[in-house]
């Protein structure tokens, strides 16, 4: 249980404090964290702050070169970060610059400092970066202002870091999809669907909440069931299922549970959470006539950032929608789960940040639950 010991004199908080890494949340859990970080903002405030910094993400790491992993990881790092931390109390482009660096270093795809922020310079002032770029050379950053903001960034980076509790390891879902397309016989259209969308899942809330196994099999359920809604059969190639089959067998219990290690509610949930960001970025498109992975700033501000979108979804609204009611009247009832805590109480009307980035006290950051580690 994490006590709130702020307001007390130093004297009378314990010189050690244990903070254990979930590398999962239960959905209620998500929720009550979201809740207690979102401030005044609304849901819908926030879920567009959210994708703004996803596509902030995305947008350098497509101008320095960074792998899918390390994007990918980054916009994890930040979701997660915002778990613990106020919206109000943090730039949202300090917040994603600090999980792109620490994304680097996670995944050995090493960049400097400066280069990662000069970087982020040209997402925020596109203009007078296309003006540099004119002149053959970068766009031009006070240097007081520079070692300013690389303070900064590394005083956030910190608190990513003990956010994760200094476990680097990470698994994503992108060699999971490319597997089980193939334990299923998907085709190669359906296969490279399931890949962009697990792309896509990354800004959500998905890979929070289930193992990337788990959402590898949400997202080709899905892309079977976008493949599939509202069209005819197609013949594959001998050896291979077509996107209905692959549906319908991902659409009740069977033998793929067992094998996968999955449960049907929680692939539905994550094909749920997909789609809702599918509707919403197509809905933004038509509107707005942006990037369907681009969707409207929250405040005037932010509209200087550029995204690049990550997947090119064929498909309208409308359509979407009509999917999601099917999807809806012949879902499951959503499952009760354990929380990985070890069947621990976690106080979430507490703060559960109150040590992290103190140099006062000693904290022991435990690389695993409560439960599966020898806290001794």
């Amino acid at each position: 249980m994490a006590i709130d010991y702020r307001g007390d004199p130093p004297q009378l908080i314990p010189a050690s404090y244990l903070k254990y890494y979930l590398p999962y949340f239960t959905p209620q859990e998500v929720e009550r964290l979201s809740e207690k970080q979102r401030g005044k903002l609304s849901v819908t405030q926030e879920e567009k702050a959210r994708q703004q910094a996803c596509g902030f993400i995305e947008a350098i790491g497509a101008d320095i070169g960074f792998p899918r992993k390390t994007i990918a990881t980054a916009q994890n790092l930040y979701h997660r970060f915002h778990l613990f931390f106020p919206r109000k109390d943090f730039a949202y482009h300090d917040v994603c610059i600090a999980a792109l660096f620490v994304s680097c270093k996670i995944h050995d795809t090493l960049k400097k400092t400066r280069d990662v922020l000069i970087a982020s310079y040209a997402v925020r002032f596109p203009d007078r970066a296309a003006k540099a770029k004119a002149m053959g050379g970068e766009i031009d950053i006070d240097p007081n202002q520079m070692e300013h903001d690389r303070q900064r960034l590394l005083a956030i980076e910190r608190l990513i870091v003990e956010t994760i509790c200094f476990n680097f390891n990470t698994r994503l879902p992108f060699p999971y999809v490319i597997k089980i397309s193939r334990a299923f016989g998907a085709s190669k259209k359906v296969s490279k669907l399931a890949y962009r969308l697990a792309t896509d899942s990354f800004r959500t809330l998905v890979n929070l909440e289930y193992p990337p196994h788990v959402v590898a099999l949400g997202c080709l359920y899905l892309a079977a069931l976008l493949s599939s809604f509202e069209r005819g059969t197609t013949p594959e190639q001998p050896g291979q299922n077509n996107a209905h089959q692959i549906a319908a067998t991902l659409s009740t219990s069977g033998d793929w549970g067992r094998q996968f290690q999955a449960h049907i509610e929680d692939i539905e949930e994550i094909a749920h959470e997909v789609i809702d960001l599918l509707i919403s970025a197509s809905q933004t498109a038509t509107t707005a006539n942006t990037s369907p992975q681009t969707p409207s700033s929250p405040s005037p501000h932010l509209s200087r950032t550029s995204a690049a979108p990550s997947v090119q979804v064929p498909y309208k609204a409308d359509q979407l929608i009509r999917l999601k009611i099917v999807m809806r009247e012949t879902e499951h009832p959503p499952r009760n789960r354990d929380s990985v805590a070890g069947g621990q109480n976690i106080e979430f009307d507490k703060s559960t940040s109150t040590f992290l980035g103190r140099n006062d006290k000693t904290v022991r950051f435990m690389f695993a639950p409560p439960g599966m580690v020898d806290d001794a």
